[in-house]
Order: structure tokens, then sequence, then C-alpha cells
């Protein structure tokens, strides 16, 4: 399982009209409608926890109920709990405008978010890496 980590899901469109936010697992390329993004809803325009490194997509619709007007928004999950946006699709057309940006994300050779590590000194590092068996030596010394 994934770690978790809080952030603030954004809210798009108004209140008034849908809106929704889902933790994507995998995606149908079938299918060019939003049933294509399979996973877990969770609540836009509140702090949810979602997995590191994972896809949200977040849908929203503002204007009249007549004419609404469509914005999806695709990010990915960052380990310190803020979002990335990677994709943006409008109108009618915006789950395919999105599909393969999400198939990528998810694909097995996207790189993952790494861990900030810069507020470690060298030393912590080097002491838990010896901790798991690893030996390390430092570039350039004999």
């Amino acid at each position: 399982m994934d770690p978790q980590v809080a952030v603030e899901v954004p809210l798009l469109g108004d209140e008034r009209h849908k809106n929704w936010a889902k933790v994507v697992y995998s995606v149908d390329t079938s299918v060019s409608s939003g049933w294509a993004y399979d996973g877990e809803f969770v609540a836009a325009g509140a702090i949810q926890d979602v997995p590191v490194g994972g896809v949200l997509l977040v849908y929203g619709e503002r204007g009249s109920r007549a004419n609404p007007v469509i914005e999806a928004r695709v990010y990915q999950i960052n380990p310190e709990g803020s979002l990335s946006e990677r994709a943006l699709g409008k109108g009618r057309g915006w789950a395919r405008t999105i599909r393969d940006t999400v198939e990528q994300l998810l694909s097995e050779d996207a790189l993952k978010p790494l861990v900030d590590l810069s507020g470690y000194a060298d030393v912590e590092m080097i002491e838990e890496l010896t901790r798991r068996g690893y030996r390390v030596e430092r570039e350039g010394s004999e």
C-alpha cells in the first residue's frame, strides 16, 4: 500500500453545479467519457488522505444549467502534500483530452515522486544506510 498524505483537493467550478474528485487507478481506453476513469471518489474542496504519487482527477462545472462550462484538471500528488497540475481539459471533450496524460502518469514507466532528503545531514543518511547494511563512500575519497 502506498503511503498516504493529506492534501487539499481543489473545488472546480461552482458548488451549485456538478463537481467531484477521484483518485484514478486505471483508464479504460475503449471509453472516451468520464466513465473511462476507474478509481476512488474523494471530497472536492476538502482535505483528504490520498496516496503519494497518485493521480487525482478533479471535475467541475460553472455557468448556467443550460450551458455549463466544464473543466477537468489532472494532478500528481506530491510527498509533502502539494499537487502538481499535469493536464487540463475543457468542454464536452474533456475526458478524451486528458486521457493520454493520465495513462502516462499511471504507467509503470512514469517517474514516481522522490522523497525530499535535503533536510537530513550527510552523516544521518550514511548512518541509516550503514545500519541497513550498505557500504557508503564519498566520491573522490580513497
